[in-house]
């Protein structure tokens, strides 16, 4: 079974020895790959939807992975029970969704030490509520796939609260991405530079019609994203 590149770098944020819960499976191939390599000795896979979880049955079956992996029909982590898993892995799904599914996690679940992450939108909220919660990002990847940007991170539960903020630039791009200057992260910001000074042109060209102030404001906001990614780009 081959991963595609997205699957497989979240594969490879998990750590040997993890006890991981993943939430929104799929078809299962992350929890597959994961007992396949022994980089777990058990997953728990779970899934909203009825479909989606049959199909990663009939796979967990097919590769004789049945005493290794458990499925459960599950709305985010509802159906899973304290020192039941450590690790959380949430994939795949919008960045709200992602903190709503581990605000009921966290509070219910005092266990889990460690989240890997990959929200499709709004990643700066989820690194806002990590630090905001006592989690601490110590790697982050990103993925060129099929054209589409993929940042995801890993993130452990620290012992204190954090006192420290990130920037903006942090928190919108990732600060690990930036300290490590990842290759496809600055094709991101190349790419996002030239959509944000495209779109600031075409509304210097529109004088007429339309709602002026939403215009302005519009302005004003890709103006200060160009300063944060100009700045970002600086450091590569």
């Amino acid at each position: 079974m081959e991963l595609s590149k997205r699957l497989r770098a979240i594969v490879d944020l998990v750590e040997e020895g993890d006890r991981p819960a993943d939430i929104g499976c799929d078809h299962g191939y992350v929890s597959i790959c994961l007992i396949k390599e022994h980089k777990c000795s058990t997953v728990i896979a779970m899934d909203i939807n009825q479909g989606p979880l049959l199909h990663a049955r009939e796979h967990i079956e097919r590769e004789g992975l049945g005493p290794y992996i458990e499925t459960r029909l599950s709305d985010g982590a509802a159906a899973l029970e304290d020192e039941e898993a450590d690790t959380l892995i949430c994939a795949g799904m919008g960045g709200r969704l992602t903190i709503h599914i581990l605000e009921d996690a966290i509070k219910r679940l005092p266990a889990i030490k460690a989240l890997i992450l990959q929200p499709q939108s709004e990643i700066w909220l989820v690194r806002r509520f990590l630090l905001q919660n006592h989690f601490s990002i110590v790697k982050e990847d990103m993925i060129l796939e099929d054209g589409k940007y993929y940042p995801m991170l890993r993130a452990e539960k620290t012992a204190e609260a954090i006192c420290s903020i990130y920037t903006r630039k942090e928190e919108w791009y990732g600060p690990l991405l930036l300290k490590e200057k990842h290759p496809v992260l600055l094709q991101y910001l190349q790419k996002e530079k030239k959509t944000a000074e495209q779109t600031i042109e075409k509304l210097a060209l529109e004088n007429s019609g339309g709602d002026l102030i939403k215009r302005q404001e519009r302005k004003k906001e890709l103006l200060e994203k160009l300063r944060c990614i100009e700045e970002c780009l600086e450091g590569f």
